[in-house]
């Protein structure tokens, strides 16, 4: 084969023929007709009760976490509305109480002579 024209055609068609097969491969056409098959093996039904076990548990965690945050939502609005009575008070004491006078004295100096 001394055409470069040639050898790039049958370039061409080897990579289809390549590519065709592989899809054809991938697309397993053959495993359909053992679907009822497949099921059967033993490793595909401990997987799939493990999927069921992993689903619920994902069911009953999510129901735990909510109730758990509806808890401390509910705390926190209790404790915000204590922190807020308590600087209530505690501006109302403030308030209440006389103020400090600060008072500038002279400096007190004694001369003693002994």
């Amino acid at each position: 084969m001394t055409s470069h024209v040639a050898r790039l055609y049958s370039l061409a068609l080897a990579l289809f023929v390549f590519f065709l097969t592989w899809a054809t491969v991938g697309a397993r056409p053959w495993a359909a007709s053992a679907g009822a098959g497949a099921q059967k093996d033993p490793r595909l039904a401990a997987l799939s009760a493990r999927e069921q076990r992993l689903r619920h548990e994902s069911v009953v965690v999510q129901r735990l976490v909510k109730h758990r945050w509806a808890v401390y939502r509910a705390q926190l609005a209790k404790r915000q509305s204590q922190i807020a009575a308590a600087k209530q008070a505690q501006a109302q004491a403030a308030a209440a109480a006389p103020s400090v006078r600060v008072v500038s004295l002279p400096p007190l100096t004694v001369t003693r002579t002994s």
